[in-house]
């Protein structure tokens, strides 16, 4: 078909992957129309990233250690780590705990709250997100506390704002399928704010992310990802690098962090963390999906690298 690129089966992009890994699950999005004066308080989420757009007007943007940021129309901020953050009409405003302010609760994950004032209005978009695979944590621990999106900045392009246009056009009539809508994009934009960080920052150059980046490492990262629970070796790692078994035990620690066989088992340890968390699979089942060939070995890595055996974390959960 003219015009439309097919990336081929077995075309690697590692961190495409891990960005593909990073599936938000909404917990909490909130409309917002906010009339002088106001203010608003959210509070830490934990496991979570909390984002705020401004639809239209402006607010102040207050976080710990910080001067106050003046935030305007058009612009997006994602807290990755969840910090909690206060959001008012004055730099020195009064904010009310969030969950102390009246709701209209839309559906299950999705409420619109109004403040009413005398001053200018600012309407917002606020939402909750999580994310529950290992790829994305770890990525989510190399971002900044703090990301700034602004529809005017050249980096954004186009991109945010027509999506901004359309979250700002189904908010403000919420037609049936609207909310779907307006979640779905969201997600968009922090994916998509991810991604602006990834291409533009100094930081997003180097150690694992430079080494996903990497034509040869990138290839072990991605197979490593893709199937934990294979029988990898040094020797085998290295020949689907195209590298020497000495060279490529040298650059992936320089680049990563930490020997590739290490790397491996905290991977496959940490999916398997997730999966006895939030889920119902045997451990037994978990343990092979690992890697182990037996429960017994599985569970004693699992209590030296966690502190706790795999049982007391099913129970617990």
């Amino acid at each position: 078909m003219s015009g439309v690129h097919f990336q081929p089966p077995d075309a690697i992009d590692p961190l495409g992957d891990v960005l593909h890994m990073l599936r938000l699950n909404g917990t909490l999005y909130c409309r917002a129309e906010l009339a002088a004066p106001w203010g608003v308080a959210l509070p830490q989420m934990d496991n979570s990233m909390l984002f705020i757009v401004i639809i239209s007007g402006e607010g102040w943007m207050r976080l710990a250690g910080r001067p106050p940021l003046l935030v305007r129309e058009g612009s997006m901020v994602v807290l990755p780590r969840g910090t909690p953050v206060d959001l008012a009409s004055a730099a020195d405003g009064q904010a009310v705990p969030l969950f102390d302010l009246p709701a209209t609760k839309v559906s299950e994950r999705y409420e619109m709250m109004e403040i009413a004032g005398p001053g200018a209005v600012t309407r917002a978009m606020t939402g909750v997100v999580s994310f529950d695979d290992v790829a994305a944590r770890r990525l989510v621990d190399l971002l900044p506390e703090l990301l700034i999106v602004d529809r005017w900045h050249d980096a954004a392009g186009g991109w945010l704002r027509s999506t901004l246009d359309l979250i700002s056009h189904e908010a403000a009539a919420l037609k049936p399928g609207g909310e779907a809508v307006i979640t779905r994009l969201a997600d968009i934009l922090i994916i998509q704010a991810i991604r602006t960080w990834l291409d533009t920052a100094a930081e997003a150059q180097t150690g694992w992310l430079a080494a996903l980046r990497d034509a040869q490492l990138g290839r072990a990262l991605a197979a490593i990802h893709r199937a934990p629970g294979d029988e990898w070796t040094l020797e085998r790692l290295s020949r689907l690098a195209g590298m020497s078994r000495s060279g490529f035990a040298a650059r992936f620690s320089e680049m990563v962090g930490q020997p590739a066989m290490r790397y491996l088992t905290e991977w496959r340890l940490q999916k398997a963390r997730l999966a006895i968390a939030n889920g119902n699979e045997p451990i037994g089942q978990i343990a092979r999906k690992a890697g182990y060939l037996s429960e017994a070995a599985f569970g004693r890595a699992f209590k030296q690298t966690f502190g706790e055996s795999p049982g007391s974390l099913r129970r617990a959960g």
